[in-house]
């Protein structure tokens, strides 16, 4: 299995940001954070959700095996913010226009 909290200090160590500037990006406690490593937690998936918004990449890049991890470039980023404003039944309709084009 995928070591979860090593794959997110990798994801913060690339972009040079510290446990703080993380839980400012990702809008979770600080103590939250560093309560995963004092105690060798797996975060739940809501926290994981905020973390990847903060990385911009989706949980399945996170969980993603391979060693290079995925970067997005800012329209990427802007998109799958975007998309997770959308209620289910809008991204629905957005799979319905992506299927007719």
């Amino acid at each position: 299995m995928k070591d979860i909290l090593a794959t997110i200090t990798t994801y913060r160590e690339e972009r040079g940001w510290t446990e703080y500037q993380l839980a400012e990006k990702s809008g979770l406690p600080q103590s939250t954070i560093s309560s995963w490593y004092r105690k060798n937690m797996v975060p739940t998936i809501p926290s994981l959700e905020k973390i990847c918004a903060a990385f911009g990449i989706t949980l399945s890049q996170l969980f993603a095996e391979g060693d290079a991890p995925v970067s997005l470039t800012d329209s990427q980023k802007e998109l799958l913010e975007r998309w997770a404003r959308l209620t289910e039944e809008q991204q629905a309709v957005v799979f319905a226009l992506i299927d007719k084009m």
